[in-house]
C-alpha cells in the first residue's frame, strides 16, 4: 500500500507524519494561481507574435478595436481582462481564510474593543 499523497516520506525513525491544512491549501491555491498565470502567458504571447510581429505597418490601415491595435485588444486586454474574473472568482470562491492558531501568552483582540491604530484596549 503506496503513503496517502499528503504525507511526507518517512523519517528516520519510521514516523510519518500529516502536512498542515494551511501548508496543502496554500500549495493548491498557488498552483492554481501559476496556472491562471501560464494560460494568460500561453495566449498573449503567440498571439501578439502573430498579429502584431512581422506586419507592414501602414499608419492608416492599422486594423483596430474599440480604437486601439487588433493585436493589443486580443493580445493582451481579452487575457488581462480574463485574468481579473478568474483572480476575483479565485479571491471570493477558491482561496480559503485558515485559522493560523494562538501565539502563546497572546490575547486574542476584540474587534469591538480595539482601536483604530489596530491595538487592542488596555
Amino acid at each position: 500500500m503506496s503513503p496517502p499523497a499528503d504525507a511526507a516520506p518517512a523519517s528516520s525513525g519510521g514516523e510519518q507524519f500529516e502536512l498542515d491544512p494551511v501548508f496543502l491549501n496554500s500549495r493548491r491555491e498557488a498552483i492554481a494561481i501559476f496556472l491562471l498565470w501560464f494560460l494568460c502567458l500561453l495566449w498573449a504571447v503567440p498571439v501578439c507574435y502573430a498579429m502584431g510581429y512581422g506586419q507592414e505597418v501602414v499608419p492608416r490601415q492599422v486594423p483596430t478595436v474599440m480604437g486601439m491595435p487588433s493585436w493589443i485588444f486580443w493580445g493582451l486586454l481579452l487575457p488581462w481582462l480574463a485574468a481579473d474574473g478568474a483572480t476575483i472568482w479565485l479571491c471570493f470562491r477558491y482561496i480559503k481564510n485558515d485559522p493560523l492558531g494562538e501565539v502563546a501568552g497572546e490575547e486574542p483582540v476584540d474587534s469591538k474593543t480595539a482601536s483604530a491604530d489596530g491595538e487592542g484596549s488596555k
